[in-house]
């Protein structure tokens, strides 16, 4: 993880990636801070746990276009206007998600995040906040702050806590909230669906403020062996890398954070790695854990990866999507296989 802060403060901002009950492994994360100082049967245009524009009249507002989704292959995906992103929004895909949060609330060690951000914080962003569970429990836990969770479709839940409200934005667009209003910034698993992370950072920096971005690189590998090139596991990272690169959507975001971080001004950044295991290999009981919650979380996501990517990106046929899928599957079900992946 790393972190960052301005002379005579102690602002952070942390980077991390998803994780899973894992025998072996260790993570990564980074925080900063700035120097100085079904779908769409459940959703209400004016469902009251979705914040009006308010002071940011230019945020973008619900449109019917949005709530007809896509479909592919029985998956729905996002329809906002602006931009392609690969995870579906459907109720398997929300429920890997919050199998993920699981897993790296375990790799955290209880915690929702690592930045050292005041006590009291007051206006707190989560960018790309899927299913909102991240931003529920840091608005329980933090009832001093204005909580909002930021998506492209709209699958968080109706009843939250009073100090949060969701809303419908594309981070990739012009950012449309006032200059340095907020103290802590959360972002994190949204590797391949960002075309300018500079931009994000730069949008997001506050003086004396944190952010904390947590992002998993994509490729499978093991200290034994075990996964190598040549195996299926090690392949499969390979193709969403290139894949990123198709897309201008990189994947290869966890090597690059921190440069990208202290280039849009934050200051003393703190980075921290974490090899994230794949399955319960590992003798140590919180990495065991932590890697089978992650054998799950990636048993689940395997589909809702794949779909969008291998079909409209990589124009695969059906049918070789399918038989990846069930080769991945049998690797991952593999206990010979001693693999992990950073974050």
């Amino acid at each position: 993880m790393s972190a960052t802060h301005h002379p005579g403060s102690s602002p952070q901002e942390h980077n991390s990636s998803p994780s899973v009950a894992p025998e072996s492994p260790q993570a990564q994360g980074e925080s900063s801070q700035a120097p100085g100082d079904s779908p769409q049967a459940d959703f209400e245009e004016d469902d009251s746990a979705y914040g009006d524009d308010g002071e940011n009249s230019t945020t973008t507002t619900v449109a019917a276009t949005i709530l007809e989704y896509r479909e592919l292959h029985g998956r729905t995906f996002q329809n906002f206007p602006t931009t392609e992103y690969w995870g579906p929004n459907d109720d398997k895909q929300n429920e890997q998600l919050d199998i993920g949060h699981h897993m790296l609330t375990l790799l955290l060690d209880g915690k929702l995040f690592l930045a050292p951000i005041s006590l009291n914080p007051q206006k707190v962003i989560d960018v790309g906040t899927g299913t909102g569970i991240w931003a529920i429990d840091f608005a329980d836990a933090h009832p001093s702050a204005m909580v909002i969770g930021t998506d492209l479709s709209p699958i968080q839940p109706c009843f939250v806590p009073p100090n949060l409200k969701f809303e419908l934005d594309d981070a990739q667009l012009e950012w449309t909230y006032e200059e340095n209003s907020f103290d802590f910034v959360h972002i994190r698993c949204l590797m391949g669906s960002i075309n300018d992370w500079a931009k994000l950072y730069s949008d997001v920096f506050r003086p004396d403020g944190y952010i904390e971005s947590l992002e998993m690189d994509i490729q499978f590998t093991s200290d034994d062996g075990s996964v190598k090139p040549g195996d299926v596991m090690y392949d499969w990272s390979t193709l969403f890398i290139n894949a990123g690169e198709t897309m201008r959507r990189t994947f290869k975001i966890p090597k690059m954070s921190r440069r990208l971080i202290e280039a849009a001004g934050f200051v003393d950044v703190v980075e921290t790695k974490y090899k994230v295991p794949v399955g319960g290999w590992m003798e140590d009981k919180k990495w065991k854990e932590v890697g089978r919650w992650n054998l799950l979380y990636l048993k689940e996501g395997l589909e809702g990866m794949a779909l969008f990517i291998l079909k409209n990106i990589l124009r695969w046929e059906y049918t070789e999507v399918q038989a990846l899928l069930g080769r991945m599957r049998s690797a991952l079900n593999d206990k010979k296989n001693h693999a992990y992946y950073e974050m």
